[in-house]
C-alpha cells in the first residue's frame, strides 16, 4: 500500500484559520486509534500525555521533538526542548474521532476513515490566530504525520527539525500571504 498516496501530502487552509492534512496509513483502524489515544504511541511521533477517554477530560500533552527522531537534527532557534499545553477533550466517538482544544491556539479534530486495507487519518486544526502561526503549524503537522506514516509502517522517520525548517519555506510559498 502505498502510505503518501493522497491527493496532495501538503496541508491546505479550508478556510482563512483552518488547516488540513491528511494521510493514507496501515489498518488496522483500531491500531491508527491507539497511535492517536496511547500516550506512549502518540509520544514517538507528536506529544506524550495520558487521557482519560471521556469527553470534557483535561489533560496536558507535552511534546520533546528532539526525541522523534534519531539524529533529531538541529532545533531552529526560540523553541524550546520540551513545550506543555493544558489540553481538553471536546468531542469524541471511539475509533473515528477525536477533538482536543489547545490551550491558546485553536482546537484539533482528528478523524479516522478505513480505505480499502488502509486508514485515512485527517487531521483539522482550527483557529490558527496568524500567518506565522500557521507557518510553524503547517510545518509541524506535516513533519508529525510523516513521523507517524513512517512509525506506522516500520521505517525510520526522516529527522524532526530539518524536514519542519524545510517545509516551513514552503508553506510559506504555498499560503496566502
Amino acid at each position: 500500500m502505498d502510505t503518501n498516496a493522497n491527493p496532495d501530502a501538503y496541508g491546505e487552509l479550508i478556510e482563512p484559520t483552518t488547516l488540513r492534512i491528511q494521510r493514507l496509513l496501515p489498518g488496522p483502524i483500531e491500531r491508527i486509534w491507539a497511535y492517536l489515544t496511547d500516550s506512549e504511541l502518540r509520544r514517538k511521533w507528536l506529544a506524550a500525555g495520558a487521557m482519560e477517554m471521556k469527553v470534557g477530560t483535561a489533560f496536558e500533552l507535552v511534546w520533546r521533538n528532539d526525541e522523534l527522531t534519531d539524529p533529531p537534527s538541529a532545533r531552529p532557534d526560540g523553541f524550546p526542548e520540551e513545550n506543555r499545553m493544558q489540553s481538553r477533550i471536546t468531542e469524541l466517538d471511539p475509533l473515528r474521532k477525536l477533538s482536543i482544544a489547545w490551550n491558546n491556539s485553536g482546537d484539533v479534530t482528528f478523524e479516522l476513515e478505513p480505505k480499502g486495507k488502509g486508514v485515512l487519518l485527517t487531521v483539522t486544526h482550527r483557529r490558527l490566530p496568524d500567518r506565522s502561526t500557521m507557518l510553524k503549524v503547517s510545518a509541524g503537522w506535516h513533519m508529525h504525520l510523516d513521523v507517524l506514516v513512517a512509525r506506522a509502517t516500520g521505517n525510520e522517520p526522516a529527522p524532526f527539525w530539518e524536514g519542519w525548517s524545510r517545509l516551513q519555506k514552503e508553506y510559506d510559498g504555498r499560503l496566502p500571504a
